[in-house]
C-alpha cells in the first residue's frame, strides 16, 4: 500500500473523457472523480493522449494494424497491465479492459475487481461486429471473472446474470453497487437554445431516445413502435456510433419511412455535449429506453434527474431504477435466451401503448418526472457509490 491511509487504485477502461460513448464510460468518469477524494487513483484508458493528471491513454499497437478489433483490444490490455506497476488494487470495466486487470493481478499479486456493466454471453449479436473476435472477447471476460477477487454488479439483475453465465463464480464474490448520477449536473435546464438549433419544437410533445445504435438498445423496435404515436408527437433520436453497417442501414431505412409519413422526426447522429443532452432531456415529454438488454441503464437515471418521465423495457436492472407507475412506466417483454423479444410485434405494440398512455396525460407524465428526480437524488449519489467501492477495495487488501 502506498501509505497507511490511501490506497493506490488503478482503474482500467476503454472509455474515458472526452472519448465516452456509453454508460460504462460515464460510470468510470464519475467513479474516478469521487474516488480521488478517498484514494490515489490512476486511470488507464484507450485512445488519444489525455492531459488530465493521473490519466494515461494507450493507442492500439501499430503491429496489430488491420487485425481483428478484439485482438487489437487485447494488445492494448497488455500494455495497460504493464502500466499498473506499483498499484494496490486494479479495477477493470467491461471486457475491453478485463484482460488488463487479470494480467495485472497475476503480474503484481494484487486484487482484481471487475465491474459487470454487461456480459458477453448475453450479447450474441456482437458476432456481427467482431466475427471470430467475439470468441476472444468472451474468453477475456470469462477468464477475468472466474479469477477476479471481486465482481461488482451494477444491479441485482446483473448479479443474477453473472452467476447464471458463470456458475463457477463464488456468489460471495459478486457484490451489488449501483451506478450513480450527478444530480447537480443532471438537473432541469429551462433554456431552449439547443432545441432551436436542433429543430425541436418545445411547444409540441416529444419522445426522446439517447443511446448507441446497437441491437442491445432496441432502437429498431422503437422506430417501428413510433408509427403508432400521435401525429403531433416529435421523435428525437440522439443516436450514433452504430455497431455494424447492417444495423446502421436498418435504422436509416426505418427513419426514412417515418419521415415520409410524419413530421418532427429529429435524428442527431453526432455525440452532443452533456449540457445539450440535458436540455433535450428536460424538455422531452417522455424519455424512452427500448433496450432488450440493460444491466442497469444509467441513461434512465440521467433522464429522471432532469425531471423527465421514463418509459423503459422491464428487463435487466431497469426495474430497479425505474419504479413502474411512480417514476415512469415499464414495458413487459418476453425474451429468448439471447434477449431477443419472443414476439417483437407484441413488444413494439406494448411500447407504443405505454408511450401513448403518457402522451395522452401530460400532467401525469410531469408528475412522474418530478418523482423520478426525487428518487435519483435520494438513492443514487456518486459519493455513496465511491464509498462502497473503497470499502470493497480495503476488504480485499485485508
Amino acid at each position: 500500500m502506498t501509505d497507511s491511509a490511501r490506497l493506490r487504485v488503478d482503474l482500467l477502461t476503454r472509455e474515458y473523457p472526452p472519448e465516452v460513448y456509453g454508460g460504462a464510460g460515464v460510470h468510470v468518469e464519475y467513479l474516478a472523480r469521487e474516488l480521488r477524494r478517498l484514494a490515489d487513483v490512476r486511470v488507464h484508458c484507450f485512445g488519444a493522449p489525455r492531459t488530465e493528471p493521473g490519466v494515461r491513454a494507450y493507442a492500439e499497437p501499430v503491429s496489430l494494424d488491420g487485425a481483428n478489433p478484439a485482438l487489437r483490444t487485447m494488445g492494448v490490455d497488455l500494455e495497460m497491465a504493464a502500466g499498473c506497476a506499483g498499484t494496490d488494487v486494479v479495477h477493470s470495466h467491461t471486457w475491453y479492459a478485463n484482460l488488463a486487470g487479470h494480467t495485472a493481478k497475476l503480474l503484481y499479486g494484487v486484487p482484481h475487481v471487475a465491474t459487470a456493466h454487461s456480459l458477453e454471453p448475453l450479447r450474441p449479436w456482437k458476432v456481427e461486429q467482431l466475427g471470430g473476435g467475439y470468441a476472444l472477447s468472451s474468453w477475456c471476460e470469462r477468464t477475468a471473472y472466474e479469477a477476479a477477487d471481486a465482481i461488482v454488479a451494477v444491479s441485482a439483475g446483473m448479479r443474477r446474470d453473472v452467476l447464471a453465465a458463470y456458475p463457477s463464480v463464488d456468489p460471495d464474490r459478486v457484490h451489488v453497487i449501483y451506478n450513480g448520477i450527478d444530480t447537480a449536473q443532471y438537473a432541469p435546464d429551462p433554456g431552449t437554445d439547443v432545441l432551436t438549433r436542433l429543430g425541436i419544437d418545445p411547444a409540441r410533445p416529444s419522445v426522446a431516445y439517447v443511446g448507441r445504435i446497437t441491437r442491445q438498445k432496441g432502437l429498431p423496435h422503437l422506430l417501428r413502435a413510433a408509427r403508432e404515436l400521435p401525429p403531433d408527437t416529435q421523435l428525437v433520436l440522439l443516436a450514433g456510433a452504430p455497431d455494424t453497417r447492417e444495423i446502421s442501414a436498418e435504422v436509416e431505412r426505418l427513419v426514412a419511412e417515418l419521415r415520409a409519413s410524419r413530421s418532427g422526426v429529429v435524428w442527431v447522429a453526432e455525440m452532443l455535449p452533456k449540457s445539450e443532452v440535458i436540455q433535450v432531456l428536460t424538455h422531452a415529454t417522455i424519455f424512452v429506453c427500448p433496450s432488450v438488454y440493460e444491466p442497469m441503464g444509467i441513461v434512465n437515471l440521467e433522464a429522471m434527474a432532469c425531471e423527465t418521465a421514463v418509459v423503459a423495457t422491464a428487463t435487466g436492472g431497469i426495474p430497479e431504477v425505474v419504479t413502474d407507475g411512480d417514476t415512469g412506466l415499464l414495458v413487459p417483454i418476453e425474451q429468448t435466451a439471447d434477449g431477443t423479444p419472443v414476439d417483437p410485434a407484441r413488444f413494439e405494440a406494448d411500447l407504443a401503448g405505454r408511450l401513448n398512455e403518457l402522451l395522452a396525460a401530460p400532467e401525469r407524465a410531469a408528475a412522474l418526472g418530478r418523482a423520478g428526480r426525487r428518487r435519483a437524488v435520494e438513492h443514487f449519489s456518486w459519493d455513496a457509490v465511491a464509498a462502497r467501492t473503497l470499502q470493497l477495495y480495503r476488504a480485499l487488501r485485508g
